[in-house]
């Protein structure tokens, strides 16, 4: 059958515009007076036309009907944000977008290696099998989870504290979504002032021509790995709705990796005529999983599948609200509207102790998270017309209001997930609260010079108020016993205002290719972890302040030889001010007189370059033209990197920015016939450092080099009328290697990457 698409277009686009000539006059004079002052032309002057123009209900257009033929079998795992989509403008940015549709991976265990396989430049954090945590970082950022992102679900917010704790323990499964949006950097004056920028899962809606439709996918795999996803949808009457549960366990690769997770999500929208929709979201997410703690090198080496810890164990609870409403005021002007809540925790359970000594099965720590968090965003966008071209203004606003209590204290000395404090009233480590408040304004204006050259300024303003108050309490051991405990109190706060400005250009060589740039502005706070947990491996500097810097892309993208090859190659300039960092400190033992351990602070300067390509060719139709029942696609992802410290201790200059591998390379094959689906891929990662000081090695392995390693994976879907067969092997060749070094959970010390691993399910729908 054929995928073909049917379109209904305009023959002739805007004919004629009846302003009023006295009207324009008016303009043009207000421009003539105003061409100079950049605050004009950024926000007076759209909001002056606004008021100033005839509603496009004057527009003429001549309509008829012109067929264009779609091949679904062509279409490109990979491809880029419109420069306006919804209430956004993208314009002069680096964004991918990842269509799950064409995603053939292993989507049960949401595989990041193979998701995110066309995604140039990032660093994948592989810390469990099961896919219940994403850990992807850019450009040099940390990965631990995605906290470097302005995470977001439908639009808004889902991350622990977007301003204090950006970590996210929560990641939607892939099998809901209907893709995952990406902007780099200067997403920071839309999204908020992050360097890594945004990542944004969109989850799918009911179909709109069904009033009910049932779908349930059940997955098996390696290590008991079960997985069932079931959702149900449908639209009737203006309304639409879409919900799902889905329950995965396993036993992990290594001993004392067990997990299990519960996930449900229902979202129920209703439109109003075409002008108005509102839509309300609920997420739960829950799981609990053990933890085989870390490994020294050489034990690495020996046997990577084997566990020193049996006791740690981590729990989360994750609760999502959202009320969304948007209102097409005019076909020009639409306005949007987010609410969002979040009520969620998180519990980490175990022996922090260094790894290179045995588990010494006393009492373990136990480290509690509570947030409780609002958010409101609202946006209006406009187009309005300047010389014949059609440009857009953006204006938007953000309240945000979180509030985080972290507890540290002693829990039982046992094996089980036990997640009771022993002294609830007088914790042994620290108590706080942590109250922050957020209000952003933000305005972009997309004007389009001609019919190729567009140039997107803009600005962001800033107000961020952090707290804190509570204890932490400062213990000297000797024998295994506390000889000497001091409780000090402790209260801060922290109030900041500022400015974020950026600029993007964008030109078109061909209707299908484009050059782009973009310079923006970042901003990032210190995280409430570095004010409040105590770690015997890593020591944090009570004089932590934020960190500044800057992004700027110039690159190349688009389509070539008839839409055959698809392309995006840019390059990129990160310089990071005060960058937050791991050196090393001496600190007293009373095992071994004293020993160095790491130590967070802000290490200095550091500047970031880089080369990020990814081209996807479509091979059998450069050869045989277009066919619809038969498609095979090559691709090939690489980034060159470089990241140097330009300031620092003498220990810390000169040195290679941490987490940089400075090169990485995917490359694959994507094969269709009719119903049939094949994808392979391989990706090679070179040597890169795990710390600023750029050690190899560290005797408690949480420091250290991270060798270069290679891994490739294979997957497979065929449908059959209602059913679709999925199955796949991931790591083929069963390759050992790790992609971090951890100084607390889910180590301390090295983190074994899974070992091969099949997996075999089958969807059925009505």
């Amino acid at each position: 059958m054929s995928d073909s698409i049917i379109y209904i277009l305009p023959s002739r686009f805007y004919q004629k515009i009846h302003h009023r000539l006295h009207r324009l006059t008016q303009i043009k004079k207000k421009i003539r007076e105003n061409l100079c002052n950049p605050w004009f032309i950024l926000f007076l002057f759209p909001l002056f036309t606004f008021a100033q123009t005839t509603p496009p209900d004057s527009l003429e257009i001549s309509l008829e009907t012109v067929e264009i033929h779609d091949q679904g079998t062509a279409s490109f795992d990979i491809r880029r944000l419109r420069n306006v989509e919804g209430t956004a403008i993208y314009a002069g940015r680096k964004s991918e977008v990842i269509e799950l549709k064409h995603v053939v991976a292993n989507l049960a265990t949401n595989n990041a290696r193979q998701v995110y396989k066309g995604i140039a430049g990032l660093n994948i954090w592989e810390n469990d099998g099961g896919g219940l945590q994403l850990a992807i970082g850019a450009r040099g950022l940390d990965p631990n989870r995605t906290s470097n992102f302005n995470t977001r679900q439908n639009g808004y917010d889902i991350s622990a504290d977007a301003l204090g704790y950006p970590e996210s323990y929560y990641t939607p499964p892939t099998q809901a979504l209907k893709r995952i949006e990406i902007v780099r950097g200067a997403a920071s004056l839309q999204y908020g002032p992050q360097f890594g920028g945004l990542l944004n899962f969109v989850f799918k809606k009911g179909p709109e021509k069904k009033a009910f439709e049932f779908v349930t996918e059940n997955t098996a795999g390696s290590w008991g790995l079960l997985s069932s996803f079931n959702s149900i949808g449908g639209s009737k009457k203006g309304w639409n709705y879409y919900a799902f549960v889905q329950r995965k366990q396993g036993n992990g690769w290594r001993p004392n990796s067990r997990f299990h997770q519960n996930t449900a999500y229902a979202s129920l929208e209703k439109s109003f005529g075409e002008k108005l929709r509102i839509g309300l979201q609920y997420t739960h997410m829950d799981y609990l999983a053990q933890q085989a703690g870390g490994l020294m090198d050489f034990e690495f080496s020996q046997n990577a599948r084997q566990s020193k810890r049996t006791r740690n164990w981590f729990q989360v609870n994750w609760n999502l609200a959202a009320l969304n409403l948007d209102y097409q005021i005019s076909d020009r002007t639409r306005l949007n509207n987010r609410a969002f809540v979040l009520a969620a925790e998180r519990e980490a359970l175990g022996e922090l102790g260094p790894i290179n000594r045995p588990d010494p099965l006393r009492e373990r720590d136990l480290i509690q998270g509570i947030y409780r968090n609002f958010g409101n965003e609202t946006r209006l966008i406009h187009r309005y017309e300047i010389g014949g071209q059609i440009t857009t203004f953006l204006i938007g606003a953000r309240y945000y209001q979180g509030h985080t209590d972290s507890r540290q204290g002693a829990a039982n000395d046992g094996a089980d997930p036990d997640f009771e404090f022993l002294n609830p009233l007088d914790l042994e480590r620290s108590s706080y609260s942590f109250p922050s408040r957020n209000v952003a304004v933000f305005a972009e204006n997309l004007f389009n010079l001609s019919k190729r050259w567009s140039i997107t300024p803009g600005i962001r303003w800033e107000y961020i108020r952090t707290a804190s108050e509570g204890y932490f309490k400062s213990q000297v051991i000797s024998g295994g016993q506390v000889i000497f405990e001091q409780k000090i109190e402790d209260a801060k706060e922290n109030a900041r205002h500022f400015a974020l400005l950026g600029l993007g250009t964008g030109f078109k060589l061909t209707p299908k290719l484009e050059i782009y740039g973009n310079f923006s502005q970042n901003y990032r706070s210190i995280n409430f972890s570095d004010l409040a947990v105590v770690n015997p491996n890593l020591v944090v500097d009570s004089l932590l302040k934020d960190e500044r810097g800057f992004n700027a892309d110039l690159g190349i993208r688009g389509k070539l030889f008839k839409g055959a090859i698809q392309l995006d190659a840019s390059l990129f300039y990160l310089q990071y001010m005060d960058r937050i960092g791991v050196g090393e400190i001496v600190i007293p033992d009373p095992a071994v007189v004293e020993r160095a351990v790491a130590f967070r602070t802000n290490i200095g300067d550091a500047r970031i370059i880089g080369l990020e390509t990814y081209v996807e060719a479509n091979v059998w139709k450069m050869l045989k033209g277009k066919r619809e029942n038969i498609s095979l696609s090559i691709f090939a992802n690489a980034s060159l990197l470089r990241g140097t410290y330009l300031t620092g201790g003498t220990a810390i200059k000169g040195n290679e920015v941490e987490l940089i591998p400075p090169f990485s390379l995917k490359t694959g094959v994507n094969f269709r016939w009719k119903d049939f689906r094949l994808a392979y891929q391989t990706g090679f990662v070179a040597t890169h450092y795990s710390d600023a000081t750029n050690a190899e090695f560290v005797v408690n392995a949480t420091r250290g080099m991270i060798p270069s390693y290679s891994v490739q994976d294979l997957s497979a879907n065929y449908t059959i009328g209602q059913f679709a067969l999925h199955a796949g092997i991931n790591n083929l060749l069963d390759a050992r290697y790790f992609t971090r070094r951890a100084a607390a959970y889910p180590g301390p010390g090295i983190i074994p990457a899974d070992g091969r691993s099949w997996y075999l399910g089958v969807r059925w729908g009505i």
